[in-house]
């Protein structure tokens, strides 16, 4: 397949120069530094396009996208969520307070966590609309702290650990096992309920998520039935809330594409909770879908610049100003990834070659082995799919600064985050 697809649908090769939205990645970089992400607004609103097609088409009640906060959330993010109507999922009051500053509305705010503080429950009760219980312990912290936000309408879902995983090319990206930290079990499930209903309290749905980045639907079947069989139990009618996670992965390497299709995704879900509903006597619920990086991962592009190049017998290194402090994903679970020079981009790829950082680790790696054009220190080069957890799980890491973050549309580019500077990082400390 051609590597050229694995990036941003509106780029392309103008005057030898990779171009996103009409703009010329080489004249951005120059404007705004590297390493520089960039973000295609007509990307992500094709895929918000897809999912919501699809559900109109296979859902025939209520349905609901929401955007997940953790593949990368900032002030200009959440509003473009709102463009589209779309909640919000967020961990803990950090990122619900960006949530807030970009206008989303509380009740289109969610808020998950495997281990929620004090604080993060108060400012969950207080600016958002529904909350994802995760354990007994969370429970009890709620039914403590509720009664000093009456008037807030605030809805209580249950996160099911279903016991069965999606296939992922890591262990680190699967949710839904038997030993995941995540969730509750059947009869923790049922023993929850139990306390919502003998403490009044507003216990509105059900959530399980099994993993992140796959490609088959088929385990999510199993899942689903164990969670309306308690929903059955549990006795939802009316109005009820059902969301089975979501995790829908992306094409990173040109070995994996196509891109997974985003309608054969909900048609299954959407086919199986509606059979599923019906056989049980179910009123059909309102479907949440949490599509994660298959929103955003493809709309992000990373481009650094080439500092140094070491050829030798049996490796050759490409060293680039970004790496795993920008985007760790290489390091944590062997992620693979891409690459194109962002001048003449079809030359010949003549030799393979690893891709690393400045950074003073050995996992210090963007990608390895890869077919590259022959360049040289002072090029740029393009990594697409780097829109999901990069700058979420971006650090400080030997003194980086996070990069600046463009969002790029027809006629505009748009700096959204700024460059992070030596002095932001000391704007915390304290001295002896």
């Amino acid at each position: 397949m051609d590597r050229l697809d694995l990036f941003p649908v509106s780029t392309k090769i103008e005057r030898d120069t990779l171009t996103i939205a009409g703009h010329n990645l080489a004249s951005l970089a120059d404007l705004y530094g590297t390493p520089l992400y960039i973000y295609d607004r007509a990307t992500v609103d094709f895929a918000a396009k897809a999912y919501t097609d699809a559900l109109s088409a296979y859902y025939p009640a209520p349905s609901h996208i929401t955007y997940a906060g953790k593949a990368f959330l900032c002030k200009a993010i959440a509003q473009w969520t709102q463009a589209h109507g779309f909640f919000v999922d967020c961990t803990g009051e950090g990122e619900i307070a960006i949530a807030l500053a970009g206008g989303v509305p509380r009740e289109k705010i969610l808020v998950h966590g495997v281990n929620k503080s004090s604080a993060d429950l108060k400012s969950a009760l207080q600016d958002a609309g529904t909350i994802v219980v995760d354990n007994l312990t969370e429970l009890e912290g709620i039914g403590k702290q509720v009664d000093r936000y009456t008037g807030k309408q605030v809805s209580l879902w249950l996160r099911l650990l279903p016991g069965v995983a999606v296939h992922t090319h890591h262990a680190h990206t699967q949710t839904g096992q038997h030993d995941s930290k995540f969730g509750m079990t059947r009869e923790e499930i049922l023993q929850a309920a139990h306390i919502c209903k003998s403490k009044n309290l507003p216990l509105k749905g059900i959530h399980f998520h099994q993993g992140s980045n796959f490609r088959d639907p088929e385990p999510l079947i199993p899942a689903i039935e164990l969670a309306l069989d308690l929903a059955k139990e549990i006795g939802f009618i009316g109005e009820w809330h059902f969301c089975p996670g979501g995790g829908w992965g992306v094409a990173y390497h040109e070995d994996e594409l196509p891109h997974p299709s985003i309608e054969n995704y909900v048609r299954g879900i959407a086919e199986a909770v509606v059979e599923g509903c019906r056989v049980r006597g179910l009123d059909l619920p309102h479907l949440h879908l949490e599509p994660g990086r298959s929103l955003v991962a493809r709309a992000g592009v990373a481009v650094y610049r080439v500092g140094a190049v070491k050829r030798r017998d049996s490796k050759t290194w490409i060293l680039v100003d970004g790496g795993m402090a920008d985007n760790p994903r290489f390091a944590l679970y062997g992620a693979r990834y891409s690459c194109l020079p962002v001048q003449a981009p079809g030359r010949e790829r003549s030799e393979r070659v690893s891709i690393a950082g400045p950074y003073c680790e050995s996992g210090d790696v963007v990608i390895e082995d890869l077919p590259m054009p022959k360049v040289e220190d002072g090029e740029l080069i393009a990594i697409p799919v780097s829109g999901a957890y990069h700058l979420s799980m971006s650090s400080n890491y030997n003194g980086a600064r996070r990069p600046a973050v463009i969002w790029l549309e027809e006629g505009n580019a748009r700096l959204i985050v700024r460059r992070e500077t030596a002095a932001d990082l000391l704007r915390r400390e304290e001295s002896l």
